[in-house]
């Protein structure tokens, strides 16, 4: 197991989970709750997001299977994703409505929040790219590391304050633009290549 891939991976699904973007939220959640119900928030949301990207890990590829999907065209969809996620973060746009959702304020930051599309797409794409147990161990790491900051919260957000993580979350959003970027052109140029006796007729239709 390549320990710089690991890291790679590590950074990769840490800025796709984007802890410091669910501080608001996790905070208002939590408000006028005490410390130890707020410990209690943070473990459980963790543990869930864990438990469902561990199973898209392992079942991922079964799942498109089933549904007739190439990785080619689950890449180009999840640098769709990637970019839709970095639209929210940089311009501030809400193309989803988590804080409307009833049920466990606490399942609100585990899914979507934490273990949406983005991150179900990354660890799909990385597990089929760099193997199970790489991938697995990253996100365990990634998500050990979203444990620690929604513990500490409160302390972060007094200590940095809300617009130095606006801004650092814009940063963020950026990075993660480039990855939905980048997938969108291994996505089309794998699908061309896998399909070029396909573009050939379709091209050679227009040309006679």
């Amino acid at each position: 197991m390549d320990i710089g891939i690991v890291l790679s991976m590590i950074i990769s699904l840490f800025l796709i989970l984007d802890p410091f973007a669910s501080l608001p939220m996790f905070l208002s959640i939590t408000k006028d709750l005490d410390e130890k119900t707020v410990r209690s928030y943070a473990n459980k949301a963790v543990l869930v997001a864990t438990v469902l990207l561990i199973v898209f890990i392992f079942f991922g590829q079964d799942i498109m299977g089933l549904f007739g999907v190439t990785m080619d065209s689950f890449r180009v969809a999840g640098g769709i994703i990637f970019l839709m996620m970095a639209i929210e973060l940089v311009f501030g746009f809400k193309l989803s409505h988590s804080e409307g959702e009833k049920g466990a304020a606490w399942a609100v930051i585990a899914s979507p929040v934490l273990t949406g599309p983005g991150v179900i797409t990354a660890a799909v794409l990385l597990s089929t790219e760099n193997g199970l147990v790489p991938v697995l161990v990253a996100s365990i790491a990634a998500l050990a590391l979203t444990w620690v900051i929604l513990r500490m919260s409160s302390k972060i957000m007094h200590v940095v304050g809300e617009q130095a993580l606006s801004i650092f979350t814009k940063v963020i959003g950026l990075f993660i633009a480039s990855m939905g970027v980048q997938s969108i052109f291994a996505g089309s140029l794998g699908w061309f290549q896998a399909n070029m006796n396909v573009v050939s007729q379709v091209i050679s239709m227009f040309v006679i």
